[in-house]
This record gives C-alpha cells, sequence and structure tokens, in this order.
C-alpha cells in the first residue's frame, strides 16, 4: 500500500518535470518557441531530471512523514533543490556536450519544478488523508495492536481509515462486508485459534488483505516490534543459509566502494589530519573496541573528534553537546567526517557499508540483559551506517533509543538485500545535512 502511494508519487514529478520545461521554455521564447527549442532542451532536461528524482529520494521527498502537515518537507525541498541546482550547473558548463548552457532557462525551470512539486506533495496529502484511503481494522487488543492503531491515526498520509477493534462475538464476515476493510491485522495466533482460522478461511473471497500483527508492523512502519515476536519467528525469517550468495557478491562491493571513497575523499583526510594536530597536538586517529559479527570484537578507526584520555573514567553514552569534543572534533561529528577512517574498516573485512552500527561490548553486555534478542545483531556483519540511521536515529544514547534502534537492525536482518543496501546507501547522503 505505502510503496504504491511512493509510486504514484514518483510518476507524478516525472510528469510535472516535463510540464516544468514546457512552461519555462513557453516563459522563456513566448511567441518564439517551437519544436526546435524543446527538442534541443528534451534530451539534456531529462537526464537532469534523472539524477533529480535521485536526489528527491535521498533527501525523503518519497517518505510520506515528511510530506505530512507535521513534516519537514520546506526544509527538505529546500536543501534538495539547492543541490539539484549545483548538480544541473556542474553537468551544463562542466559536460557541454549538447550545445546549450541554460542559465535564464535553468533558474525558470527549476523555479517552477520547486513550485510544482511542493503543490503536488500538498494535494497527495490531502488526497490520501481523506479521500482515497483504504479501510483498516484490528482483531485482537494487544498492547502492539494499540501501539499500531495510534501511529496509523497520527499519520493519516499513509492512507487508511481507521475503523477501529471489530468484534469476536459477531460474524468477521459480517462486519467485513459492512465496513468495506480492505486490510485486517490480526493479533491472535490463527494456529492456535481454529475457530477464528475457519471464520477468515471463509472470508478470503471478500477481497481483504489479512496481515498479522507484527507483519503490519513491520510493513507499514519499516520496523520489527521485539517485545511482540518469539523464538518461532525468528526461526521462521531469519534463515542465513539463504543469503550466502548475496554476502559474498556484497563483500566484494563492499571492497570496490571502499576504495574508491578513500580515493575520493582524501584530500578531506588530509586537512582533517592537519587539523587535529594543530588544534592540540594529539593524535589524529581515534580507536574504539566495538562488537562485530559473530560477538568477535574489533577496533574501529575515526578521526579524534574528542580530547585525549576522554575515558579515563570507562566508557560512557555520548551525550547531544558533549564536553569533552574538542573545537575542530565538533566541526568533524557535525558534517560526519570523523567516521570516514571506517573505510579502513570495511576493507578490512570487519564492517560493511550497510548493516547495524556496531556498538561497544561494554554496552552490549548491558543491553543484551535489557533488550529481547538483542544479541541476534551480531549473525550479520555491522555496518557504517544502517537502515537506523536513514531512519534519523543516528547516534543511540539510552536503553529506550537503543530498543527503538534495534527493532529498525531487526528488520534490515529479515530484508536486507542488494536494493535495500543501495537506498540505505544513497539516504546516508542526507546524513551530511544533519546536526547532532
Amino acid at each position: 500500500m505505502i510503496k504504491l502511494r511512493q509510486f504514484i508519487l514518483t510518476i507524478g514529478d516525472i510528469v510535472l518535470a516535463f510540464l516544468a520545461l514546457l512552461s519555462a521554455l513557453n516563459i522563456r521564447y513566448l511567441n518564439n518557441f517551437n519544436s526546435n527549442i524543446l527538442n534541443q532542451h528534451l534530451i539534456p532536461f531529462g537526464i537532469i531530471y534523472f539524477v533529480w528524482i535521485i536526489f528527491f529520494y535521498i533527501f525523503g521527498l518519497y517518505d510520506l512523514k515528511i510530506i505530512g502537515p507535521k513534516g519537514e518537507l520546506p526544509k527538505r525541498m529546500l536543501q534538495c533543490f539547492s543541490v539539484c541546482l549545483i548538480v544541473a550547473l556542474a553537468f551544463f558548463y562542466l559536460i557541454p556536450f549538447f550545445g546549450i548552457t541554460p542559465k535564464t532557462n535553468l533558474l525558470l525551470d527549476i523555479g517552477i519544478f520547486a513550485t510544482f512539486i511542493f503543490l503536488w506533495r500538498k494535494l497527495f496529502y490531502a488526497l490520501f488523508s481523506s479521500v482515497y484511503r483504504a479501510n483498516i481494522a484490528f482483531l485482537g487488543k494487544a498492547p502492539l495492536a494499540l501501539s499500531l492503531l495510534n501511529e496509523i491515526k497520527s499519520q493519516p498520509q499513509l492512507g487508511y481509515k481507521l475503523i477501529g477493534f471489530l468484534s469476536e462475538k459477531i460474524a468477521l464476515s459480517a462486519q467485513i462486508k459492512k465496513y468495506k476493510i480492505s486490510v485486517l491485522v490480526i493479533s491472535e495466533n490463527i494456529e492456535k485459534n481454529s475457530a477464528l482460522a475457519g471464520q477468515l478461511y471463509g472470508c478470503l473471497g471478500l477481497k481483504t488483505t489479512f496481515l498479522s500483527l507484527d507483519k503490519a508492523y513491520e510493513e507499514i512502519l519499516g520496523k520489527i516490534p521485539i517485545d511482540f515476536v518469539n523464538q518461532a519467528w525468528f526461526l521462521k525469517n531469519l534463515s542465513e543459509n539463504e543469503k550466502s550468495t548475496y554476502d559474498k557478491i556484497k563483500r566484494l562491493t563492499d571492497f570496490i566502494i571502499a576504495v574508491v571513497l578513500i580515493i575520493i575523499t582524501s584530500p578531506i583526510w588530509l586537512i582533517s589530519a592537519i587539523a587535529i594536530k594543530l588544534d592540540d597536538r594529539g593524535p589524529i586517529f581515534y580507536k574504539q573496541e566495538r562488537v562485530g559479527k559473530n560477538r568477535k570484537n574489533f577496533l574501529i578507526f575515526k578521526f579524534r573528534s574528542m580530547v585525549v584520555n576522554a575515558e579515563k573514567k570507562g566508557a560512557v553514552w555520548a551525550e547531544k553537546k558533549d564536553p569533552r569534543v574538542t573545537a575542530v572534533g565538533a566541526v568533524l561529528k557535525k558534517f560526519h567526517i570523523d567516521e570516514f577512517p571506517q573505510m579502513l574498516n570495511v576493507l578490512k573485512g570487519e564492517l560493511s557499508l550497510t548493516g547495524p552500527r556496531p556498538e561497544r561490548p561494554e554496552f552490549v553486555k548491558q543491553l543484551e540483559k535489557e533488550i529481547p534478542h538483542y544479541h541476534l545483531r551480531h549473525i550479520i556483519k555491522p555496518g557504517f551506517t544502517g537502515w537506523a540511521q536513514t531512519r534519523f536515529i543516528q547516534y543511540a544514547r539510552s536503553k529506550e533509543e537503543s530498543h527503538e534502534k534495534f527493532q529498525y537492525d531487526l528488520y534490515y536482518i529479515k530484508n536486507r538485500s542488494f536494493l535495500l543496501d543501495l537506498g540505505i546507501l544513497l539516504k546516508t547522503f542526507l546524513l551530511f545535512f544533519k546536526t547532532e
């Protein structure tokens, strides 16, 4: 359901892109506009639009939360279109292959296109928060069902019309027909309730989608409810043998991309090293023990952002405004440059580009006692970035935040694929525009 809405949003963007071009050229050339001018601009602007759509994804313009009234759509659009303008200027002026170097045309186009995109998202929100909605109902008042119900209620842009809880004392088929239910979320264990299974079996012809509570939670919120799932769920959903080919190809891809990134960012490494040395004469790199795959510890590399001997009293959670951070370190952390040396860990095979972020042994020992199934984070290789980071949970600073983050990590472990990895890597670019 959510993917369908995102697809509709994307198709609308593509249509509006070429409408914006047509409008810009009509305004620019007025009565002199003709098919030759359109043809001259069509292919190069088509290429630019393709790149822009990728940046739309990176900046979250297809995230349904962002387009809501409480989202940060204007801010994201300003960031996104600023980058899009720079990319377009570089394309036209550094690669003058198409024989045009538009200035007025490009500014007109991007202004009109940005206006169209903003209005389209406002219209999209209005349509899918009030008109084109799927009726969703719940069966069984489990605590997690109430949590999911409240999430759906607070996010009308997801496109669901909340019916509420169905009665178990009235025939399900009658209730489904009465309320025209498209999605029914089931809290109870059908395998242990033959009477309920029989009723649901009788409703198969009603074109209703039946989802278990954990599956609905996963599809709608993009995370796994760890307090709800049991050992049987893990045995059914986490079969690592199926991922062996994927893991081998991913390792090769990690190595190649890490080499390329180190070469591209090498000037930043040099500048950072000089700045750290000039700041307090201390060491450039900082090595910290982390827990890797199969609970094997390794040393992670970072540019040092804190004072020397910052943890002489022992490991503590990092704070948002940590007094131990140096002046240079604050800049490095703000733009996430302190993380760059972790590419060395990727080359060594201790980290993957994508995966659950590795935690420190002291915190892992504590969290494994407090969070159910937490040790399962270590059945795959940790990552430089991960699904939790793209959901805007960057650093867990408490048990509660680690609990929330683990639900996203578990979603990644279950659903990891090359397509999901690509999406995570693209969205990681957005982190350079976010501050701690």
